[in-house]
């Protein structure tokens, strides 16, 4: 079946010698890369990751001019896989979309069936862009911390960078599951809202005393950690005997500076989370478990919808440090 469509608004990202710069143009499908799936898109989403491309403050896309946008869910509009039909509602994300494919800031996207999720009963298609990779990544840490020995009777676990994307979704998940979640956050004006989406106790990391010793107090079972550098580091000293970290992120720094004692001494496990290129069957589980288990239930207070238009203004208050939540971006 083919899709029949003259052209279509999309945000592209180009660079000009050297300078990178996004604007919004009209493409037809023969303009996109190539794939077996055409998605009707309904919604993409916002990550700091879009915005580092999309700005060029991070060296993301791997070529140019390049359709932005890591993450998209629709409804399939044409397949020649036999997975796929016409009017099934899917989602899209990470593998190399909007890196080095074309990506979901388009009304139409085109991407080969492998990456095609089907959108889990649960689920509207708002959600899972309120979700986004983002919401993948919150869950696929805690998957990925349940299978090396955390369940709620553990004790408290901390979420970093708590009002953004990874963190927003990280407690609630984390609530829907019953764990004591302790939310660290530099926006002191956030505490309630916080408070409001899951977590038991708040820590402002204004003023945080992090210690200088090998091995601190130990406090937490666990760690959902999208920031790395010096926090990182606090993790490994106060986690629990056992415990383990799972790390994301790296808005605080990349250099880790700790020492092997929290390892070999307190059996602490420092998980590495990449959502990018997770196995499809993993991906399936964590997108089951969002649907259910994992479902954060209040989607609505951290999501905040946007335009293809208005994108650049979302990439600077991601890039400030300024985001709470998630931004989706409506695009039919």
């Amino acid at each position: 079946m083919t899709t029949t469509v003259d052209t279509f608004r999309a945000l592209r990202i180009f660079d000009e010698n050297g300078t990178i710069y996004n604007r919004v143009v009209d493409l037809a499908l023969n303009d996109l890369s190539a794939g077996e799936v055409v998605i009707k898109a309904a919604y993409s989403s916002v990550n700091y990751k879009d915005a580092l491309a999309a700005t060029g403050k991070g060296k993301i896309l791997r070529r140019f001019p390049l359709v932005g946008g890591i993450d998209v869910s629709g409804t399939v509009s044409s397949s020649s896989d036999a997975r796929f039909a016409a009017g099934d509602q899917v989602l899209v994300t990470g593998y190399e979309l909007g890196t080095s494919h074309d990506g979901g800031y388009a009304e139409y996207v085109r991407v080969p069936a492998d990456w095609v999720v089907k959108l889990p009963p649960g689920l509207s298609l708002f959600d899972a862009m309120a979700i986004g990779t983002a919401g993948f990544t919150a869950a696929l840490s805690i998957v990925e911390l349940e299978k090396n020995g955390l369940q709620p009777t553990n004790g408290p676990v901390i979420v970093t960078g708590a009002t953004g994307g990874v963190g927003s979704l990280a407690i609630q998940c984390l609530a829907a599951r019953g764990y004591k979640v302790t939310a660290l956050t530099g926006k002191d004006d956030r505490h309630e809202f916080l408070k409001s989406i899951g977590a038991a106790e708040v820590l402002s990391r204004n003023g945080l005393q992090m210690g200088t010793k090998p091995l601190e107090k130990m406090l937490w079972a666990g760690a959902v950690d999208a920031v790395g550098g010096d926090t990182l580091a606090w993790l490994t000293r106060t986690t629990m005997y056992g415990g383990a970290i799972a790390n994301s992120g790296l808005t605080a720094g990349t250099e880790l500076k700790t020492t092997v004692l929290p390892f070999i001494l307190r059996a602490v496990k420092l998980l590495g989370i990449d959502s990018a290129m997770c196995a499809m069957p993993a991906r399936l589980e964590v997108w089951r478990r969002l649907a259910t288990d994992l479902k954060p239930a209040q989607l609505a207070a951290i999501a905040h919808e946007t335009t293809l238009d208005d994108l650049p203004a979302a990439f600077a208050t991601l890039l400030q440090a300024e985001a709470v939540g998630r931004f989706v971006v409506k695009l039919s």
